[in-house]
């Protein structure tokens, strides 16, 4: 469940023929590839083009746990939200879900990488403002 005091950012996803494996069910990568995405369009939605062309992400960890199974013509809706970010890393969490039924949630460990460098830089207070609620 997605915090109140989050940023978040969701969009719907309808299954089609080529998210299924063999079994009729989304496919594992696909679920994977759906974490990666929203991650992705969430940053570009937060960053600005100047930290943008200051900073990317790279993954260091995937969690996934599958509640249920989806199939074709589902409706889905994926959700995301950035967790806890300190020194290097930052958490976003993600989730799946068909109308009110959870079928994914995921943890994702992201480090921040210095555009220029090519190396992990701190989260300074640039990022950490986009990627925490107002108070």
């Amino acid at each position: 469940m997605i915090p109140a005091d989050s940023v978040s950012y969701s969009y719907t996803q309808i299954v089609d023929q080529s998210h299924l494996d063999d079994l009729m069910h989304v496919n594992n990568v696909v679920y994977l590839k759906w974490v990666n995405d929203i991650s992705e369009k969430h940053w570009d939605i937060l960053a600005g083009k100047e930290l943008k062309s200051k900073y990317f992400w790279v993954v260091l960890r995937h969690e996934l746990d599958y509640f249920r199974e989806a199939k074709l013509d589902d409706e889905l809706i994926i959700s995301t939200w950035v967790g806890q970010s300190q020194g290097v890393k930052s958490v976003r969490h993600v989730e799946i879900h068909k109308k009110d039924t959870l079928l994914l949630k995921a943890a994702s460990t992201w480090c921040l990488i210095d555009a220029k460098t090519q190396r992990p830089t701190r989260i300074k207070n640039d990022i950490l403002r986009i990627l925490e609620p107002e108070k």
